[in-house]
């Protein structure tokens, strides 16, 4: 038998790897880029779920302070009214740090004259960065 037969025609020869190669490559590249695109957007939805978070802990903590000044000593709707309250709160403890609460105080009388059954409403607004901002409210008779 001869080797003339097991040797390759060189004019037959069209050269479909390269193409395939290129092709191959390219999907590659789209799936590493993918990849790389959706690893991005899940890491910045991870940061603003926790300064979400932070947020909502701010907003909580203003409204807690605000009602340990309101609670203690207080006898009606009417003498929580007249007190002053610090409309902002900025943190500097470790876990809110960068964070602030927005404050406000709202009376709601029941009637004309003062009566327990008036309410004070607290209304906090916790902020942590540019993005995440979070709003509690609390009610007290």
């Amino acid at each position: 038998m001869s080797r003339d037969h097991l040797r390759v025609n060189p004019g037959l020869q069209k050269g479909a790897g390269l193409p395939i190669a290129l092709f191959i490559i390219t999907v590659l590249s789209l799936v590493v880029l993918g990849m790389a695109q959706l690893q991005d957007s899940s890491a910045q939805a991870v940061s603003l779920q926790i300064q979400s978070q932070r947020a909502f802990f701010a907003a909580e903590s203003g409204a807690q302070l605000t009602l340990a000044q309101i609670v203690p000593g207080t006898e009606s709707a009417q003498e929580v009214c007249e007190q002053s309250y610090e409309p902002e709160i900025a943190f500097n403890v470790a876990g809110l740090s960068g964070c602030q609460a927005d404050i406000s105080v709202e009376c709601v009388r029941s009637g004309a004259v003062p009566d327990p059954a008036d309410l004070v409403i607290i209304e906090s607004t916790g902020s942590c960065g540019a993005d995440a901002e979070r709003t509690v409210r609390v009610k007290v008779r």
